[in-house]
């Protein structure tokens, strides 16, 4: 495994033993003109342990100068088979070596940093959210820091912690560990708003009534990771659709003026994006808000409820849902690993779909606020159309509001 920093020289990685095995893929991904520093295999009870090379220019804050979550650099993970994932650098900037393990502790990250079993090692933390705690010199297990690097999905950059004296980033800078971070939704949402444009044939036509009740409707979609197919069909029910990054201030959507607002699918937990639940609530009850898989998940949670892991994520093009006002059952696409926990919902918001293999909810809506979503794919790409009707819903929702303006 490698981490390298963006701006630093490129690096190759070391697997079993031979230098430059993996150069190939390095140089495909860019890594040119790099030398080893160093690598190693080591066999032990019969068993290969692999290494890689890990580098990251130096860093160019001062001791006081921590780096935030938003002003941190762009880092590569380099694997042994050569794929490359980029994220986010915090703590130090160097070069590492070392096996990568997980482990599954909700908390004490800084118990795990100084504990010399770790030595040689990347560890990557399976709780999504790290460093809320900060640290402290009480709960260190050694005199100095053994681990090769840290790996987390969410850094938090507050600390709420009587005992703390550095947050998470200081730590490991001063002491010369790299870590990498990264927000999933961040990576695969849009940069800059655009307006979507349909150049694309449709699959079906419509009805010229349907298209000519809802023309200008003006539709701003959320990017967590939206799917072409979902612009598309709203498109094709002649809705104007501007399509604005995850993490788009609310006062500058209003500002568009739109009749609904989409929050699309994506990747990942809902509750790493903290900062999407907060724009969900700020919408509520302003205009028609729609939300698909990532989205349902993200309106569950705004409206008072929680979503949990599932045990068995939902991929595939044949999952069953019943529509529970009217018993009409729909054969759905789903890709999600993440629910809205039923329980946990206040009163007042209906659920409308249930997802008839566990019973897990597949779709609500909550009448006073003008919301509705579904944890399934409408847009239907792959799988059958039986949810198209969810884009027709959504549509007459903006029409009425529009109406009582």
């Amino acid at each position: 495994m490698a981490i390298q920093h963006a701006l630093s020289s490129p690096c190759s990685s070391t697997v079993s033993g031979k230098r430059g095995s993996s150069a190939a893929a390095c140089e495909r991904h860019g890594f040119r003109g790099s030398q080893l520093r160093f690598g190693y295999r080591h066999r032990k009870c019969g068993r290969s342990l692999q290494v890689f090379c890990c580098q990251s220019a130096p860093a160019a804050a001062t001791e006081m100068e921590v780096e935030r979550p938003w002003k941190t650099k762009d880092t590569r993970l380099v694997l042994q088979d050569g794929s490359v994932w980029n994220g986010k650098s915090f703590g130090a900037s160097g070069t590492q070596v070392g096996e990568v393990v997980f482990n599954t502790a909700m908390t004490g990250y800084q118990e795990i940093i100084t504990d010399p079993s770790y030595a040689g090692q990347f560890v990557v933390m399976t709780q999504p959210h790290i460093g809320n705690t900060g640290v402290n010199f009480e709960d260190e297990e050694s005199s100095k820091c053994h681990l090769c690097g840290l790996i987390v999905r969410s850094l938090s950059d507050h600390v709420s912690n009587w005992r703390a004296t550095q947050t998470l980033a200081e730590y490991l800078q001063k002491r010369n560990i790299m870590g990498i971070w990264k927000d999933l939704i961040s990576g695969v949402s849009c940069t800059r708003p655009y307006e979507w444009k349909d150049t694309t044939r449709h699959e079906w036509e419509f009805s010229k009534d349907a298209v000519a009740a809802c023309d200008k409707l003006q539709v701003v979609a959320y990017d967590f990771g939206v799917k072409r197919n979902i612009l598309q069909r709203l498109a094709s029910y002649g809705c104007n659709i501007t399509v604005v990054p995850s993490n788009w201030p609310v006062s500058e959507v209003m500002k568009l003026k739109p009749d609904g607002i989409l929050f699309s699918n994506g990747p990942g937990d809902p509750s790493a994006v903290p900062y999407a639940v907060e724009t969900v609530k700020e919408l509520l009850g302003q205009v028609p808000v729609f939300g698909i898989c990532m989205g349902h998940q993200l309106l569950g949670q705004a409206l008072g409820g929680k979503t949990f892991k599932m045990k068995f994520g939902h991929h595939g093009g044949n999952h069953p849902v019943r529509h529970l006002p009217t018993g009409r059952v729909e054969i759905s696409s789903q890709n999600h690993n993440y629910a809205v926990d039923i329980a946990t919902l206040p009163e007042g918001v209906e659920v409308t779909h249930v997802n008839l293999n566990d019973g897990t909810c597949a779709g609500l809506t909550y009448t006073a606020m003008k919301v509705m979503g579904i944890q399934y794919h409408p847009e239907s790409s792959p799988g059958p159309h039986d949810a198209d009707p969810a884009f027709f819903e959504f549509v007459q929702m903006m029409i009425q509001n529009r109406l009582l303006q």
